[in-house]
């Protein structure tokens, strides 16, 4: 193939869409193109594709951001193990990716510690379970761990059908994904034991790749194996999380990742289809359209969930000249994890917080207002807070 046309397609807009690349360059020779992209552009990894080929992606079209890492990086003043009001949109938006019903008031509700009334409660709660289990840092990603992960968030809210046989770690018969046509047949379930171990150790291995990356790749994998009747994406998601906070991306639980997903549903989905049609143009699961997915849908969009550097300086240096006592540093570790960059009222904060009296309270929004690290905002006669952006 003559270099300049190679060098062109490679810069071309549409690399990870092979058929668009057919439709483009028409007198290209396929096999060939694919030839020079494994020895010179392919990136190898030690998981396999259905056929027991290797996994592959190209970096140069997977660059991620390192304002993304730097976010993820930022330690947390909160002792919380995850943020309150980011799981309640992480819970919430995972639900809603796997079209399952479900009330923003109940995902509350349980995140505050109340027993779950029905079926739909149950699912939140497992849920809650499992955002749990993946903060405790005791808990490594294992198979076993894995396994009692998905039983805790999902696998003892299925119906009896949809659940793994006793001891069973994977599903014990095959599963297909069916839209409006036949969209993804999971690995043969005889497969799965073997590939699930290879999975683990390239989850736990030191790597040159990129954590963020990774965690994508890793995201992938779940669905594309599809170890389970039913809870796939769930775990995908909720491995993903685990992966990045194992890594040391300690803001990790204080993002909603699923929200960013939820909001590019389409663009999800469509980024596995793509990465298994262009499979079957190249022989080839390359996964670089779900990474280019996940860099520009959710890892280039994180940003505005946190609070910024220079407010969490602020508090730091009023903490330690001693203007902040106690009670207060406890209410803005709550403020930052129950409510994250949204609004709340002083009612709204007695109620949830539990264990201040409503002067209490007054007093830390106000003095927090003077020392810039809340801001009001009035609506007619009433004032909502929130923690200051910049």
């Amino acid at each position: 193939m003559d270099a300049a046309l190679y060098a062109k397609i490679l810069s071309d807009k549409s690399i990870t869409d092979l058929k668009k690349i057919k439709y483009k360059f028409p007198d290209i020779d396929i096999k060939e193109f694919i030839a020079l992209l494994k020895f010179s552009v392919y990136k190898t990894m030690p998981i396999l594709d259905f056929a027991g080929n290797n996994l592959v992606y190209m970096a140069n079209a997977a660059q991620v951001r390192m304002k993304a890492v730097k976010l993820l990086l930022t330690p947390q003043s909160s002792n919380e193990a995850f943020g309150l009001k980011a799981m309640e949109d992480e819970i919430a938006s995972s639900l809603t990716i796997e079209s399952i019903d479900f009330s923003r008031d109940s995902v509350r509700k349980i995140l505050r510690g109340y027993a779950p009334a029905d079926e739909s409660e149950n699912r939140i709660f497992g849920m809650k379970k499992g955002l749990e289990f993946i903060s405790d840092p005791d808990n490594e990603i294992t198979e076993d761990n894995i396994h009692t992960l998905y039983d805790i968030a999902i696998g003892q809210y299925l119906p009896e059908n949809d659940k793994l046989k006793p001891g069973v770690f994977y599903r014990h018969d095959s599963v297909y994904i069916i839209g409006q046509e036949l969209e993804h047949t999971g690995l043969p379930y005889e497969k799965l034991p073997e590939y699930m171990s290879k999975f683990v150790t390239f989850i736990n291995a030191e790597s040159t790749m990129n954590d963020l990356l990774k965690a994508a790749v890793i995201h992938f994998y779940v669905a594309y194996l599809h170890p389970y009747f039913d809870g796939n994406g769930r775990m995908a998601r909720l491995i993903h999380l685990w992966y990045l906070k194992r890594q040391g991306y300690s803001s990790t639980l204080f993002i909603p990742f699923s929200s960013y997903i939820e909001r590019s549903r389409k663009g999800y989905y469509n980024a596995y289809s793509l990465a298994e049609g262009n499979a079957k143009i190249s022989g080839v699961m390359d996964v670089t359209p779900f990474l280019a997915y996940f860099i520009e849908n959710v890892y280039n969009k994180l940003g505005s969930v946190l609070p910024q550097v220079n407010t969490m300086a602020a508090f730091n240096k009023a903490l330690d000249n001693g203007q902040i006592t106690e009670k207060e540093k406890d209410l803005w570790n709550f403020v930052l994890s129950a409510y994250g960059n949204g609004e709340f009222s002083t009612k709204q904060l007695e109620r949830d917080f539990g264990n201040a009296a409503y002067a209490t309270i007054r007093n830390f929004v106000l003095k927090f207002e003077e020392l810039s690290l809340l801001s009001a905002q009035k609506y007619g006669n009433k004032v909502k807070y929130s923690v200051r952006s910049k």
